[in-house]
């Protein structure tokens, strides 16, 4: 395989020695196995001595290539650029504070052999706090394989071993860096996870805490929104349209019936109900109105873009396959 080992950095000039030793050690592992490999570290943005060091480390090492930000773009914009940057074809993230193991990749190239397409990593045993780490994240873990179906002990893990036909037409926003597991799910991937190995951070200062829950939370109901609604925005909208018009019609005709069939003949003036009747249709008129706003963007996106709304793995005919399709592009089959 050709690999390509992709690795933000953010402040970390206390761990990049130790993590230039571990690569160069890896590096050999993997070359020895018959593997191609290169090392694509981004610099996101750091205010320490982080960019000085990876530039010095270029020297005499031609497999290494740095990208420096302008300023901190945050991880999930580092992933996205070092994974543009790779040329390889297995794209392999790890952390840069050496709480991944780079021994460990071996490990995941070894599950893509058997024909998975991600392998994620499980820190089974983790070594960080109980409360501050370990606990959200495996509450996050439980909801998000809940939500989307695709079962993984360990989503925050950045140790994952990706074929780059999955990530084609990956683009990765917020938090997305997390759910590429999920957009390849989506694209027919076969996902699965191997246990690796987790160390205590020793050097440098965590990048993670407890804020950027909300943010995982958030872009999680984002993919699934769009992995079941991108395509057809109206049904969702518009639902939710017809069930405020549906109350709307119902406060109406309770306000009717209170006023002219019962006992008590209240008037209108005496209920919220006619509030309720109006605030409810408007509410299903915008959302309609929105909905269909959606559709037209949708469908001006698509058509524009002449992205189509399916993936082809394989076209097979006379009993072979006569063009195998990249896992991940969006088009038409076209000619073979």
């Amino acid at each position: 395989m050709q690999l390509s080992l992709v690795i933000p950095c953010y402040n970390e000039e206390e761990s990049i020695p130790a993590l230039l030793q571990k690569l160069d050690e890896a590096t050999r592992t993997l070359e020895a196995a018959g593997h191609g490999v290169e090392i694509v570290l981004v610099d996101d943005g750091s205010r320490d001595k982080t960019p000085e060091l990876l530039r010095a480390a270029t020297a005499g090492r031609p497999q290494l290539r740095v990208l420096r930000f302008a300023r901190n773009f945050g991880q999930t914009a580092a992933m996205a650029a070092g994974f543009d940057a790779a040329r390889g074809d297995v794209l392999v993230p790890l952390d840069a504070d050496l709480q991944n193991d780079p021994e460990d990749i071996p490990l995941l190239l070894a599950k893509l052999d058997e024909g998975y397409d991600v392998v994620s990593g499980w820190r089974r045993r983790r070594k960080d706090h109980l409360f501050t780490r370990k606990v959200p994240s495996w509450a996050a873990n439980a909801i998000i394989s809940r939500l989307s179906g695709v079962r993984l002990h360990d989503y925050g893990c950045t140790l994952k071993a990706y074929r780059r036909t999955v990530l084609a037409g990956v683009h990765l926003y917020g938090e997305g860096h997390r759910f590429i597991p999920i957009f390849a799910a989506q694209q027919g991937a076969r996902v699965t996870e191997v246990e690796v190995r987790h160390h205590a951070r020793t050097r440098g200062a965590t990048k993670y805490g407890l804020g950027r829950v909300p943010n995982v939370f958030l872009d999680l109901l984002l993919v699934q929104f769009l992995w079941k609604y991108g395509t057809k925005p109206m049904h969702v909208f518009g639902k939710f349209g017809l069930f405020n018009m549906l109350l709307s019609f119902a406060s109406f005709a309770t306000a009717v019936y209170l006023k002219y069939f019962y006992w008590g003949h209240k008037p209108f003036v005496e209920t919220p109900l006619p509030l309720l009747c109006i605030m409810f249709f408007l509410i299903g008129s915008l959302s309609i109105l929105m909905g269909l706003l959606a559709e037209v963007t949708m469908r001006t996106y698509y058509e524009s873009q002449r992205a189509a709304t399916y993936v082809v793995r394989e076209v097979y005919q006379g009993g072979d396959v006569v063009r195998p399709a990249p896992l991940g592009s969006v088009g038409t089959v076209g000619k073979t």
